[in-house]
């Protein structure tokens, strides 16, 4: 295709042409004019299909009005969005995002579970506030996953803004579906044997996956990506880049972990992989979630079995900071100055701690 520096001199200067021609403009790549046997069209590529759009004639038409016109054009059809659908949107968000892998498996089962199969073939530019509005409506009996929902289909329109796929983002406006009230409850003990009794039922893997939130405290995400070498002698190691707090964090276990960890079949580098999988970690806590709550405890979540693993810490003596390091937690009893000389990994006080809280277990689960 050629190209020429459009002006007035060099479009009258065009020869007619028996097969017609396209020249380009150098300076508003889009524009050009295309000449023929008898016109000069002006004319301009818009969108993603490159649709070309014929403008004038020239003479009858001065080069500066059609290029201002090829200006306004595109302005419009920018303003529209491209046709990108949301299924090639989401593959590129997930894709170009640096995220925490936990936070980024997250992120994909919300818009995966909760859009995609409304949304799939739809044009980013024509999903529309209502449509989001009534998919948040249908989890208003989980209101957390709607919290979720809602938060993760924001930044993915305020990405796709950004990249020029929507001119506006049709979560503007909008308002959270629910509350983000924070959770305070603590398992009793009589609970927390429940639920260790129905873990034993549910087995490989997901039961022994919760045994080992009730055992250590950890997060659901640093459990399900446990691999074998991070296991060394009675100590795990959380590697930063899983951690959700971006900290390594080594904890020692006792000989309860230890048995539950023997048990766990052996299947490659991780413990607990995705089924059809050899080296995606575990995923669908919320729909296992499900055969758990037959234990008869009503109203607790994955993040409450650590919350009653600090409690119990604390009830047994354990002191703040001890606590604080065996959940990982980056703010906490130790904090500015005294923080940045403190290097004691505490090693001996959490092992204390641990043997302590797995006896207390021992003998609430024998019972």
């Amino acid at each position: 295709m050629p190209r020429a520096a459009l002006t007035d001199i060099a479009v009258r200067a065009l020869k007619p042409a028996e097969k017609q021609v396209t020249y380009w403009d150098v300076n508003l790549p889009a524009f050009g004019v295309r000449v023929g046997k008898n016109h000069k069209t002006f004319v301009v590529m818009v969108g993603r299909e490159r649709k070309l759009v014929s403008l004038s004639h020239y003479p009858s038409t001065p080069l500066a009005l059609a290029r201002a016109a090829a200006k306004k054009l595109l302005a419009n059809y920018e303003a529209k969005g491209t046709t990108q659908t949301f299924q090639i949107g989401l593959h590129q968000f997930l894709e170009t995002r640096q995220l925490r892998n936990s936070t980024a498996r997250e992120n994909k089962r919300l818009l995966e579970r909760h859009f995609l199969p409304k949304f799939c073939n739809t044009a980013l530019s024509d999903i529309t506030t209502h449509e989001i509005h009534k998919i948040l409506d249908g989890l208003r009996n989980t209101p957390s996953e709607a919290l979720h929902a809602y938060r993760v289909i924001r930044v993915f329109f305020t990405w796709a803004k950004v990249r020029k796929h929507v001119s506006l983002s049709p979560c503007e406006g909008m308002k959270a579906p629910a509350k983000d009230v924070a959770r305070d409850r603590v398992l009793y003990d009589d609970e927390l044997k429940k639920v260790w009794d129905r873990t034993k039922e549910i087995g490989y893997p997901y039961g022994m996956i919760v045994q080992l939130l009730i055992l250590t405290g950890q997060r659901t995400g640093e459990i399900a990506a446990l691999r074998w070498d991070w296991i060394d002698g009675d100590t795990i190691t959380i590697p930063a880049a899983v951690a959700k707090n971006g900290r390594e964090s080594r904890i020692p276990y006792g000989l309860l972990t230890k048995s539950i960890l023997e048990t766990v079949p052996k299947f490659g580098s991780l413990l607990f992989p995705a089924r059809g999988h050899t080296n995606k970690p575990f995923q669908g806590f919320g729909v296992r979630k499900i055969a758990l709550d037959k234990c008869g405890v009503e109203n607790f979540t994955h993040h409450d079995l650590r919350r009653t693993y600090a409690t119990n810490m604390a009830a047994l003596g354990a002191p703040i900071h001890v606590v604080e390091k065996l959940l990982n937690h980056s703010s906490g009893a130790i904090r500015g100055v005294a923080a940045i000389y403190n290097r004691h990994a505490y090693v001996d006080e959490m092992k204390i701690a641990v043997a302590a809280y797995e006896k207390k277990l021992q003998s609430l689960f024998a019972g």
